[in-house]
């Protein structure tokens, strides 16, 4: 007796179709290169790959990106799905489509079967441009709930990138051992004062021949007590800050009695190392305990170390990658 080929349906925009494709003893790159043989005239010689290809799974609609995904698709094969619909019939059904191409819109044809035009998520059949033109029966036509949600998502992502362009992390001048002018992180978030591995091989804080196994990458490494200073801004020191009746002791002054500048205050402390690729230097918990920082919610560019007194000049900084999108730093 024959034993039926495992299949695998296909659903793209405007076509389906079936391969034969084992899920136990083929791979993703091999269920690629089957999809990309089938695709190839629709798609217009564009390669399937990440972020084409979904599937149905307990009412819901899951990517299949890697081979991580490709895993647990197999392994729901074997696994009931709580959805209503039959679990044979939605987990043998795979749905492929460009994300950067356009979906056709009426009166080219559109494949029922495809995700996005089944009627449970397609509310209107008129295309984009009709959709708040009325109906012979004076009735306006209702917009497509997907298209919807698209817009709510794009206008969310938009303030988020705004509210995020407009904040940012605080920065402070200082030196640290013998570098000066570092600029460094700000953050109570973080416990200790850290340096970055790069840094900390460009100025020797561990050896040039530092290798993977050695200085933190087993775990995280304290390089001593490092002494770290924080440049003042002009108005040094604020004595709105100081306690009542305090003052603030004039460091040395070269024997220069008229001499009327004063030198940061310099702090010895722990230090880590660490693999932050953003800052060159991470000033935590222990640091602002050390110095007595407060801030302030209203302007975040206040810093002040309440065991002077001076306050410090700082900046704050917004971070973006390559891509232009904002990084946060938490």
């Amino acid at each position: 007796m024959s034993v039926s080929p495992p299949v695998l349906n296909v659903h793209t925009p405007t076509s389906s179709f079936a391969v034969i494709h084992s899920l136990n003893d083929e791979s993703m790159r091999q269920l690629y290169e089957k999809l990309n043989r089938k695709c190839r005239a629709e798609f217009h010689g564009q390669r399937v790959g990440p972020g084409w290809i979904k599937y149905h799974w307990n009412d819901a609609v899951w990517n299949l990106d890697d081979d991580s995904d490709y895993t647990i698709f197999g392994w729901r094969q074997k696994s009931p799905s709580s959805s209503g619909q039959s679990n044979a019939a939605t987990m043998t059904t795979l749905h492929v489509h460009d994300p950067a191409g356009k979906l056709p819109e009426p009166p080219a044809y559109r494949n029922p079967s495809f995700y996005m035009f089944q009627a449970s998520r397609l509310m209107s059949p008129q295309p984009r441009s009709d959709r708040n033109a009325k109906s012979p029966k004076g009735k306006s036509v209702k917009q497509d709930s997907g298209d919807t949600d698209e817009i709510a998502v794009a206008k969310h992502r938009r303030e988020f990138e705004r509210f995020h362009s407009e904040n940012g992390v605080r920065t402070v001048m200082g030196s640290i051992g013998p570098v000066e002018n570092v600029r460094m992180l700000l953050k109570s978030g973080y416990r200790h004062v850290y340096i970055s591995r790069k840094f900390a091989l460009k100025h020797g804080f561990i050896p040039a021949d530092a290798a993977p196994g050695h200085y933190g990458y087993g775990g995280l490494v304290n390089l001593g007590k490092w002494p770290i200073t924080l440049t003042p801004a002009t108005s040094f020191p604020s004595e709105e800050f100081l306690p009542s009746g305090g003052h603030v002791a004039s460091p040395q002054t070269d024997g220069d009695p008229h001499h009327q500048s004063r030198k940061p205050k310099k702090v010895s402390i722990s230090v880590y190392l660490s693999e932050e690729p953003h800052f060159d230097v991470v000033l935590g918990r222990s640091f602002f305990e050390r110095r007595q920082i407060r801030t302030s919610s209203i302007d975040p560019t206040e810093v002040v170390c309440m065991d002077t007194g001076e306050k410090i000049e700082c900046e704050l900084v917004v971070l973006k990658d390559g891509r232009g999108e904002v990084v946060i730093v938490t």
